[in-house]
This record gives C-alpha cells, sequence and structure tokens, in this order.
C-alpha cells in the first residue's frame, strides 16, 4: 500500500526539510511579527507581504523546491500524489511555507485546475505567471445567501450571450482575495441548459479581478484574525462581461472540473493539517517539560501525559489514512478513492482542532496569543471542517458508498 519513496522524490523530500529548517524556522516568527504590524485590521487595500517572502522564494525556486503539487515532470516535480503528500506534512508544520514553495492553496488547487482543464490561450496567459510566482488567483465557489454544502443552489450566474459570457451573482470565503498580487479569480456558477441534468449547468470562468462589474465588498475574519495579506473576502459580480473563451473546459463542466481540481486538493490540505499537527505536539513537549507548576513540569500533572500519547496515536492514524488515500488515487483513480478522500478530510482537521486545543490548554495564556502559531492552526483546522464539503457531507458520501456496495 505504502510505496518507498523513489530517490528522486527522497531527495526533494529531503531538500524540503532541510530548506524549512534552516531557511524558514529561523526566521518565520519575526516574518509574522512584521506582517502583523504592516497589515493591522480589514483594510485590505493596504495589504503588503514582508519582502523576506520573495527572498525565500527565490531562494526556493533556485533550489528546484518549486510547484512541487504539479505532477507535469516539465511544469511541476513530475511527483506523484502520495509522494508529494509526503512534502505537503512538512509544509504544513510552518504557516508559510506552502507560499515560499508555490505550493499554497487556492493557487496550487486553480494552478492544476488550468493545467488539466485549460486551453493553450488560458495556460499561456493565466497558468504561466502562477506557476512563476508572479501572481496570485483566487476560487469563488460558496456563496452568503444558501447552503453552500449543496453546490447545486449556487445562484450565480453565467449565462452566454453571443461571444460574452455575462455573470452576476455574491461570493465570499473567497481565499486569497486581499493579496496585493491576485489578479484572476476562477467564477463557478449556474449556467441554465434545461436539456442537461442538474450536475452540467455549471461552469468555471477566467475572471481577471480589475474586470468592471467585480466589487471586493469585504474581508472576513476567522475568530477575529483576517489572515492578512491574504484574506478570505467577499465579492460581488454585477453584469461582468468576458470573453466565452474564458469558459474552463466548456459550459455545464463545472462540476466534473470540480471535482479534479478537489480530489488532489484534499490530499494537501490533510497532510498539512498532520504536518501542523506535529507542530503543535513539539510545542506542547517543549512548554510542558518547560514549565513548573506545584514542582512538577506541567507535562508530569493531571492526565497530560496521556494527552502526549494520544495525540501521537490519532496524528499517525491520520496520516496513514491520508498516505492510503493518495495511494489509491495513484494507482485507480479519484473515484475508486472516494471513500478514503471523503474520510480523511473528516479525520485530518479533526485531528489538528484536537492536538492544537491539548497544545493551547498547556500554553496557557500564550496559547490564545499571536506568540505561538497555535491560534492560527486552531482556526485553519476548524474552518478546514467546513471548506471543500463539511464533515457531514463526506460521512454521507462514505455512508452511501457503503449502502450501494450491500445492493441499497
Amino acid at each position: 500500500m505504502l510505496t518507498e519513496l523513489r530517490p528522486y522524490a527522497q531527495e526533494m523530500l529531503n531538500k524540503t526539510k532541510s530548506f524549512i529548517e534552516n531557511e524558514i524556522r529561523p526566521l518565520e516568527a519575526n516574518f509574522w511579527k512584521e506582517s502583523h504590524h504592516m497589515n493591522q485590521g480589514g483594510n485590505w487595500r493596504t495589504w503588503q507581504w514582508p519582502t523576506q517572502l520573495e527572498t525565500w522564494k527565490t531562494k526556493a525556486q533556485q533550489a528546484g523546491l518549486w510547484n512541487m503539487f504539479l505532477p507535469d515532470e516539465t511544469l511541476g516535480a513530475g511527483l506523484t500524489v502520495q509522494e508529494y503528500a509526503h512534502i505537503a506534512e512538512l509544509t504544513g508544520g510552518s504557516l508559510i511555507a506552502p507560499t515560499v514553495f508555490n505550493c499554497n492553496a487556492p493557487d496550487s488547487g486553480n494552478m492544476e485546475l488550468l493545467w488539466r482543464y485549460g486551453s493553450d490561450q488560458q495556460k499561456e496567459q493565466w497558468l504561466m505567471p502562477l506557476l512563476a510566482g508572479k501572481i496570485r488567483s483566487v476560487f469563488c465557489m460558496t456563496e452568503p445567501d444558501v447552503a453552500s454544502s449543496d453546490a447545486t443552489n449556487m445562484q450565480a450566474t453565467a449565462v452566454i450571450e453571443g461571444d460574452e459570457i455575462v455573470l452576476n451573482g455574491r461570493k465570499w470565503w473567497s481565499s486569497g482575495l486581499g493579496d496585493p498580487n491576485a489578479k484572476i479569480i476562477i467564477f463557478m456558477a449556474h449556467t441554465p441548459d434545461p436539456t442537461k441534468d442538474k450536475h452540467h449547468q455549471h461552469s468555471m470562468v477566467l475572471v481577471p479581478i480589475d474586470t468592471a462589474g467585480v466589487q471586493i465588498e469585504r474581508m472576513l475574519p476567522v475568530f477575529g484574525d483576517y489572515d492578512a495579506p491574504h484574506g478570505h473576502g467577499e465579492v460581488s459580480f454585477n453584469n461582468v462581461r468576458v470573453p466565452v473563451a474564458n469558459i474552463i473546459g466548456g459550459a455545464g463542466q463545472g462540476f466534473a472540473i470540480a471535482q479534479g481540481r478537489l480530489g488532489p486538493g484534499r490530499i494537501h490540505h490533510c497532510m498539512r493539517c498532520i504536518g501542523a499537527a506535529e507542530t503543535a505536539l513539539s510545542l506542547m513537549i517543549e512548554r510542558g517539560m518547560n514549565r513548573t507548576a506545584f514542582g512538577k513540569p506541567l507535562l508530569k500533572l493531571g492526565g497530560n501525559m496521556e494527552k502526549v500519547a494520544e495525540a501521537r496515536i490519532a496524528i499517525d492514524q491520520a496520516r496513514l489514512m491520508t498516505l492510503y488515500a493518495a495511494h489509491k488515487m495513484d494507482t485507480v483513480g479519484n473515484k475508486a478513492a472516494m471513500t478514503e478522500i471523503s474520510a480523511i478530510k473528516v479525520i485530518a482537521p479533526s485531528v489538528l482542532q484536537k492536538v492544537v486545543d491539548m497544545a493551547i490548554q498547556i500554553h496557557g495564556g500564550a496559547g490564545v496569543s499571536q506568540d505561538t502559531p497555535l491560534t492560527a492552526f486552531f482556526g485553519l483546522a476548524r474552518s478546514l471542517r467546513l471548506a471543500d464539503g463539511p464533515d457531514e457531507v463526506h460521512k454521507n458520501v462514505i455512508a452511501r458508498i457503503e449502502l450501494k456496495k450491500r445492493g441499497y
């Protein structure tokens, strides 16, 4: 099931680990302090990245640690899903490492989408600058006025009129919308067609962020944190007109493309969760063994030792399940791995949330401050239990597959 890494993949993994330990980790705490100072509040129009990010990105690109998520041997690293999963875990232990390696959401999913389904013109205009790290992108799917756990509820429309497609609607939780380098939006909307079933009436459309009618309304805080300068925003589309050539993969193909985008992306998210959980566990042990109360290290009080064991068991279970899902995707395809993909989407964020909560408790007041990455990890974990389909939807998928196996 779990294949041994090829020498090339192992080399990439080792180089990634070394880069994180030697280049990123020594500077990351100061990087985020500078970013928090530069990007106060929700005034996204003034947000900027500290200059250190470009320094890291240049070094990463020169080291060949770039676009490692993409299985293309020319444009990416040529790694299998399972091979890249190990790298995703390493990057998940840092809040900035995925961006440094140009392997961050939502860009990685958008790049893979364009690589798989984009036209030559779309690839040249948008994929290549994204792969070069020159621009950033946004994915607009979730809507504020409907239950977005059922994507067929989508109210936004993309209506073809001659050689243009007209877009109307409102989206929110559009990650990356506040980034000063965000230039292109992938907008998913309803394209009415009475001749097709409900899963072939949605389209994905490329929309330059400065197109007339695109209005960024606000940034949305997660537990009071705006995640600047990346941001998660609400954006309206009012009679936005772009060429029909901006439709990705053809009208009505939105759902099929979304599944192709979300499969590998869920592996990436889940392995990053596991990496973050490993960091949280390390911080928990370090804090617990170096702070004393009642004459003992904190970790030796109460049931804290049991919590360390519980964290280790949960992390390893989640890792093995995620690697198994990646293995199935590599060997039998995404459709045959639906149970495993849904299962890890439930497991990994929940494990991260549990482990981070333990670590916060050991840290006391420091745990709920921005002096450690724990609050950011907690926000990530809780958000991911909603993003890319809430836990309940994935459990329902698993249950339906189990019933179908038995003829129900």
